[in-house]
């Protein structure tokens, strides 16, 4: 949705727009690290509510890392300027120890499991973040340059599922200058945080080379359009996935008498089908059935290779062709047919 100019406030209509989906939730968690964006979207998401008769009631968190020595009065400012808009605040502290390698992504980890302790704790169904247009073309950026799959280079969906609560993001189709604008408008300040600058990490550095992209047209606005066209593609191989479950359900009576103990499909028909259905077919087993986690993509290619290359017979022998375990599942190929099933515990190493 576009929302007037790039560098124009947000109008009143627009933001009622933008927050329209959810106005019948019966509370609201509003993700506000202080900066300028999340600072926008408590802002605009306040004014919104006050036009409403009845409306969810909003729940401004604030999560403080433990990082940075700012955070602390970052989040009191928070809080002063919730008061002012009639908003509940409340404070989430990251303790315990801090990893040395990875620190941003186990920030993030941390960072959405207190945001959803938070909304179960006041009955909120769901959080609302304030990634932007720009956020969403840097995380095409970052997963295309790890090799990321379709699923992954459709990057942040509007709203999706975690631990229990839905998050969602409303700015996805609004630009950083747009919030920006607002802000100024409203007279409102916001806190800086260094580390959004700080070279070391990916996200700063690709945000660096953006005026390059877009001189050569990989402006933000082009890059969240190419991941909406990701997603879209996705969404199709996902119908198209479905269907090939459910076909290869039907051929083989194994995995109706394996109910929910395990997957299996008849390797023939499985073999027959498009890569990436079977790519996708072969992670979601894993995944159900699995007790480590997600599959990484690379090693689901993998073992689909291997599978290949056992070969997809459908003769008498009981030997298994093949028999690996990936993400806590145990994946075999016995008498032509794939199964896939929870992997028994690892042995521990005796003293």
């Amino acid at each position: 949705m576009r929302t007037d100019d790039d560098h124009s406030p947000i109008s009143a209509q627009n933001a009622k727009r933008l927050f329209a989906a959810w106005k019948t939730a019966p509370a609201i968690v509003l993700a506000v690290s202080g900066g300028p964006d999340s600072i926008a979207l408590m802002w605009l998401a306040a004014r919104w509510r006050s036009t409403l008769a009845r409306g969810p009631r909003l729940i401004a968190v604030t999560v403080d890392h433990g990082l940075r020595a700012e955070a602390a009065s970052e989040a009191r400012g928070v809080k002063r300027l919730a008061r002012t808009l009639d908003l509940t605040h409340r404070t989430m502290r990251w303790t315990g120890d801090k990893p040395k390698t990875g620190l941003p992504a186990a920030a993030r980890t941390a960072r959405y499991r207190l945001l959803a302790q938070a909304a179960r704790a006041s009955g909120a169904t769901h959080i609302l973040t304030a990634h932007t247009r720009d956020d969403q073309a840097e995380t095409l950026l970052m997963r295309l340059l790890r090799g990321s799959g379709i699923s992954g280079l459709a990057a942040m969906a509007r709203e999706s599922e975690r631990d229990g609560v839905l998050l969602a993001r409303p700015f996805l189709h609004v630009s950083k200058s747009q919030l920006a604008a607002t802000l100024k408008k409203a007279k409102i300040g916001f806190a800086d945080d260094p580390t959004n600058r700080d070279t070391s990490f990916t996200r700063p550095r690709l945000r660096a080379i953006m005026p390059v992209l877009a001189a050569e047209g990989g402006d933000a606005r082009n890059l969240a359009r190419l991941a909406s066209r990701l997603a879209r593609a996705n969404q199709a191989v996902e119908v198209l996935v479905d269907g090939a479950e459910r076909y290869l359900a039907l051929r083989d009576r194994e995995a109706t008498r394996a109910g929910f103990d395990a997957s299996t499909f008849e390797a023939k028909a499985f073999a027959a089908m498009p890569e990436e259905i079977r790519l996708r077919l072969l992670k979601r087993a894993i995944d159900r059935f699995g007790h480590e986690g997600p599959a990484e993509l690379g090693k689901v290619e993998a073992l689909l290779a291997a599978l290949d290359q056992a070969g997809a017979k459908t003769g008498k022998e009981r030997r298994p062709r093949l028999k690996q375990t990936l993400a806590g599942a145990l994946v075999s190929l016995t008498d032509g047919r794939i199964r896939v099933e929870p992997a028994p515990p690892r042995r521990g190493r005796a003293d």
